[in-house]
Parts: C-alpha cells; sequence; structure tokens
C-alpha cells in the first residue's frame, strides 16, 4: 500500500465527513485542505477523485451498500458512512486497486476515526459488498 495514497483516503475521509456534516461545497472543502497539508504527503489526483466522486454518485453507492447493511444506510453513524461511501466508490471505480486493499484501507480507518468496534461493521458490510461489485477478483481468491 502506498502512503501516499493511504494519506489521500485520510483527507477524502475528513473532508467528506466536512461535507456531509456541514454541506459545504466540495471546491471550497479541497481548497481547504491544499492549503492545510502539505501535498508532498499525498496523491492530490487521487484525493480530488475521491472528494468528487463520491457525492457524485451518492444514489448509486448508497443503493449498492443498501444489500450489505442492516439498518437504512441514514442510520449509520456518520463517519462509518463516509468510510463505507469512500469505499464503495474504490471498488465501484477504482478497479486497480485490490479489493482487499480497499477493505483493509477502510478498516484502518474506522480503526482511527470510528466507533470503538466500527471496523467490524465496515468490514463486514464492505466483504458484502466486494462479493457483488468484484465477484470475478473475490471468486477468484483462494482461501489460504
Amino acid at each position: 500500500m502506498s502512503q501516499k495514497r493511504s494519506q489521500s483516503r485520510r483527507h477524502a475521509l475528513q473532508a467528506l465527513y466536512q461535507w456531509q456534516m456541514a454541506g459545504q461545497n466540495l471546491g471550497d472543502i479541497a481548497n481547504q485542505f491544499l492549503e492545510e497539508q502539505d501535498i508532498q504527503r499525498f496523491e492530490v489526483p487521487y484525493f480530488q477523485d475521491l472528494l468528487h466522486g463520491v457525492p457524485s454518485h451518492l444514489t448509486e453507492l448508497d443503493e449498492m451498500l443498501k444489500p450489505a447493511l442492516d439498518r437504512a444506510i441514514e442510520s449509520v453513524d456518520p463517519v462509518e458512512r463516509a468510510i463505507l461511501r469512500l469505499a464503495a466508490y474504490e471498488l465501484a471505480y477504482h478497479l486497480e486497486v485490490p479489493y482487499r486493499v480497499v477493505i483493509n484501507e477502510a478498516v484502518e480507518l474506522a480503526k482511527t476515526f470510528g466507533a470503538e468496534q466500527g471496523h467490524r461493521f465496515v468490514n463486514g458490510v464492505l466483504d458484502r459488498v466486494a462479493k457483488k461489485v468484484r465477484q470475478t477478483e473475490v471468486g477468484s481468491k483462494r482461501p489460504t
């Protein structure tokens, strides 16, 4: 896993959470992050793609998550909701990133920012989503 890519996800999560909670303009949020963060430490284009891609595909992402959830997406903790949407976007639109990397990164974000056992919830939901979205990739992995 690229450390810069991980930092891009971390910043995108924080920015998406801000957007989700405050409804602030995405361009303003992106500019704020680019001004406040050391842009040498993360992949700015990847950050921008995640930040703008999730809201652009929000309905689709929520529909993708819906069958894997035991409650409405709106009832999910806001941090975990942002993590799930971010990871669902990566699963659907960044096929170059292995699904296990997407899930692992989301779990690590949940451990850092989510509720005490939120990482388990995130892991279970994304495992179910990956089986649908990345059916061929998941099916080709054999248990070790």
